[in-house]
């Protein structure tokens, strides 16, 4: 087994010092450690370095490593697109969905949380540089989903999620991540649960935090490249 312990701290020192430099409150900023195509064993061992959640795309993959890691208490997120057919599945092992991005998803996510579950914490997807083969809601109907994601039984909205066009040059990248940060800020106001704001990857940390971002998505920087 590899030792990803030194990758997981060099990580939280990065987000600790991006925090620091901007300002901003310790502890501001959760690492999701995204563990697509990771192999099981190296998730358990980043766990037992204190790392809570994670963050998986392919739901068949995902459903394998809940069952082998099911003596762990892991937080697990859903950040891949997501066909209706898989709706359910979703809605039954997941403690947080971020890639919410229309009514239709939401409605289907509502009445396929399992009664006795807590809410599902739930993110809506932004195309915040409007890339035709990207998924996400346009930046001008944010708050009008947002309202309705509220009245979904079941769910639970806590924020945003984008994925901004990783071919834009620094100062675009840092363009679309403070209108993130401006749609995000006219969001919280709506109720006290609206908290995170996903945004930023292994490349990208310190833009992210600076803009704003309270969750950055990490998969490359803690278990090297995805085979």
């Amino acid at each position: 087994m590899s030792d990803i312990f030194p990758t997981f701290q060099t990580t939280l020192e990065r987000i600790k010092l991006a925090v620091s430099n901007c300002g901003r409150t310790p502890g501001a900023v959760r690492l999701l450690a995204v563990s697509k195509k990771q192999p099981i064993d190296k998730i358990r061992q980043l766990h037992t370095q204190g790392q809570q959640a994670f963050g998986e795309s392919y739901l068949q993959e995902a459903l394998v490593k809940m069952a082998e890691l099911s003596d762990l208490s892991i937080e697990w997120h859903f950040i891949g697109p997501i066909q209706s057919n898989k709706s359910r599945k979703i809605a039954e092992h997941f403690d947080w969905v971020q890639s919410v991005d229309s009514i239709k998803l939401l409605r289907r996510l509502s009445a396929q949380r399992p009664v006795g579950k807590p809410p599902l914490n739930i993110l809506l997807q932004v195309n915040i540089d409007e890339e035709a083969q990207k998924r996400g809601i346009p930046a001008a109907e944010t708050r009008v989903l947002a309202e309705q994601a509220m009245t979904f039984p079941g769910l639970k909205l806590r924020g945003l999620m984008a994925i901004p066009d990783p071919g834009n040059d620094p100062q675009g990248q840092r363009r679309s991540m403070e209108k993130m940060a401006g749609l995000f800020a006219g969001i919280q106001p709506l109720s006290e649960h609206i908290d995170t704001l996903s945004l930023g990857m292994s490349a990208d940390i310190e833009t992210a935090i600076t803009a704003g971002s309270t969750m950055v998505r990490v998969g490359t920087a803690l278990f090297g490249p995805r085979n």
